[in-house]
């Protein structure tokens, strides 16, 4: 293969090459590579990453063509690439407008510093997160109150949060369903999430232009979808008639038909549990409620013991000091009757020693006639 000899004759003359590169060399490497850094950091935020993707696939099968001597291929391939330079401006000119104004609008040497400490930020959502919004999906099923939920995943949604109010809080049921109110600023739009936290409300959603949508469906739920095709998010609707929760991703509507199916879904997509880990997740959450009914119960049979005990305790010691005050009645009682025979038997007391006066008064008497 003449390509296989041209890199064999390279790698022989390396040596040769080394010598004559210069200070100026090493700068000039360095900044290329710097601005394809920068270049690959800024596509993978947009769109453009997936079509960069689909173009490194392109690559790999001219180089395969290349290798197999598909000279048709080739020629073809020749033919078309001065044109598809052209295409892909075309198709990539909102990135690269918006990419320009980016560059024109910030410091370079400040977003090179800030640029690690930035990307340190974004956090992965978490299971309570997931939990919360289940709870805030279901609260307004019940209560039919619409929403529009938009979780990012790998691709960024910059362009969507800035046509929004900034928020930046962390995700909590009560906040969405705060936001969601009728007749609030804030309801009227999409909701965005990134992370663990609500970045943007009110943004505006493109909504799709697929003939297989059915005209059942409104606006809302168009745009839901809408978002799923453009970027790879999850989106999360409550329908306004009816307070069924849908899933839009990948450009499909999913019905979900209660909050632990949301669960497990969202889970799947954003934690990337399978089923298997969902149900385990499911019987670890009814064994702790299990325990936790087992636990009431505990403590609720040990509280009416307790009561009993202590109204046994309250009878034992009211039959106790009834017997006391009993007792103390008996004793005054007996006292009493003590005290009337007492009384009783002082006249006869005082009569016998008046007569045993008398009588000795008597013989006294005789003594002295005598």
């Amino acid at each position: 293969m003449a390509w296989w000899g041209k890199v064999v004759d390279y790698l022989k003359n390396l040596g040769i090459y080394s010598t004559t590169i210069n200070i100026g060399d090493v700068i000039e490497i360095l900044i290329i590579a710097f601005l394809l850094y920068y270049l690959l950091k800024w596509t993978k935020t947009t769109r453009a990453w997936s079509l960069l993707k689909g173009i490194i696939v392109i690559v790999l099968f001219l180089l395969v063509a290349f290798l197999a001597n598909m000279d048709t291929i080739l020629w073809i391939a020749q033919k078309i690439i001065n044109y598809a330079v052209f295409a892909l401006l075309i198709v990539l000119q909102p990135e690269l407008r918006k990419g320009l104004e980016n560059l024109g609008r910030k410091n370079m040497l400040a977003s090179i510093i800030t640029s690690g400490v930035h990307h340190g930020e974004s956090e992965n959502i978490t299971a309570d997160t997931i939990s919360e919004l289940v709870k805030a999906c279901t609260t307004m099923g019940k209560a039919k109150t619409g929403a529009l939920i938009v979780l990012q995943r790998n691709e960024s949604l910059t362009d969507y949060e800035t046509t929004g109010i900034a928020i930046d809080a962390k995700v909590s049921g009560a906040l969405l369903i705060n936001i969601f109110e009728k007749n609030t600023p804030l309801h009227d739009g999409a909701v965005i999430i990134v992370g663990n936290r609500v970045t943007s409300a009110t943004c505006y959603l493109p909504r799709t232009e697929s003939l297989k949508v059915s005209k059942a469906l409104g606006t809302r739920h168009r745009a839901a979808i809408g978002a799923s095709e453009n970027t790879d998010s999850v989106t999360i609707v409550v329908s306004e008639e009816t307070g069924r929760i849908s899933l839009a991703v990948d450009g499909e509507l999913e019905n979900i038909p209660d909050g632990e199916s949301l669960r497990t879904r969202l889970s799947a997509y954003m934690l990337g549990t399978s089923d298997e880990d969902s149900g385990k997740s499911k019987r670890t959450r009814k064994r702790k409620k299990k325990e936790k009914r087992d636990n009431v119960q505990t403590n609720k049979s040990a509280a009416q013991s307790n009561q009993k005990q202590n109204s046994q305790k309250q009878d034992n010691q009211k039959q106790d000091n009834q017997k006391q005050d009993n007792q103390k009645q008996d004793n005054q009682k007996h006292d009493t009757k003590k005290d009337d025979s007492s009384k009783q038997d002082s006249p006869k007391k005082q009569n016998e020693l008046k007569s045993e006066e008398v009588v000795s008064d008597e013989e006294g008497a005789n003594d002295e006639k005598v």
